[in-house]
């Protein structure tokens, strides 16, 4: 029987245990960038918050009261994941079911004003420059302000409901109707009204490349998932 060389001695079982360690966070980092460029996380979440949006329209035409989906996004000058939860009022504070219409004929009758003041009696000089006139966003976003003023929102759990944090990779972006653009930092929020209806609504969900939008309609809170990042309408 021949002799085992010092060249030829086995592996021992530290040597073992560290390639394996080494091994698995090298294929841990190859499915991580794998998955970030897939989005897949970007994607589950995208899908999660479509159910939670649903949830949560079910639950204010139910109750009756006014409530929220608030999103807590990370600035630019801090690192970490994006939290959000629900919140409801504790009771009904909201418009006429077609808060649009009113809010419409607010903008006709501050512009009706506007006309009958820009008007100078005889005699008067002319105004050097038009009234001011509130735009339909301007309206909704003083309706919105209303709304916060009138109610004392409270944080809404339920075992299908609760509090969540996204991955850190994954990041989100929030456009309302009453907005001119996204919100991808700070406190965001989209509210849900109890007569059935809900704001206009664009969720941004992002990772590396990959974008996925949830576009919420008003009138029935169907929250549609594109993989895709859609355009935020102008009008």
């Amino acid at each position: 029987m021949s002799k085992r060389t010092p060249n030829q001695r086995g592996l021992t079982l530290i040597e073992l245990l560290i390639a394996l360690a080494i091994v698995a966070i090298l294929f841990s980092a190859v499915t991580i960038g794998v998955g970030a460029l897939l989005g897949t996380k970007a994607k589950s979440s995208a899908g999660e918050l479509a159910g939670v949006i649903r949830y949560l329209y079910d639950t204010a035409a139910l109750s009756g009261k006014t409530c929220r989906l608030a999103f807590q996004l990370p600035t630019s000058r801090e690192e970490g994941p994006t939290r959000y939860w629900a919140e409801c009022a504790a009771g009904n504070i909201t418009t006429s079911r077609d808060r649009d219409e009113a809010l419409r004929q607010e903008q006709k009758k501050a512009q009706d004003r506007s006309s009958r003041q820009s008007v100078p009696p005889p005699g008067a000089q002319p105004f050097s420059s038009a009234a001011y006139q509130p735009s339909l966003q301007d309206l909704m976003a003083q309706e919105k302000d209303r709304v916060e003023a009138a109610a004392r929102f409270s944080i809404y759990t339920t075992p299908e409901l609760k509090p969540r944090q996204l991955p850190a990779s994954v990041r989100i972006s929030v456009w309302t109707k009453s907005q001119r653009q996204a919100v991808s930092s700070g406190t965001a929020y989209v509210y849900f009204f109890p007569q059935g209806f809900t704001e206009k609504a664009m969720i941004f969900v992002g990772q590396g490349n990959n974008v996925w939008t949830i576009t919420v309609q008003p009138l029935t809170g169907k929250a549609v998932v594109v993989g895709d990042q859609l355009e935020i309408p102008r009008s």
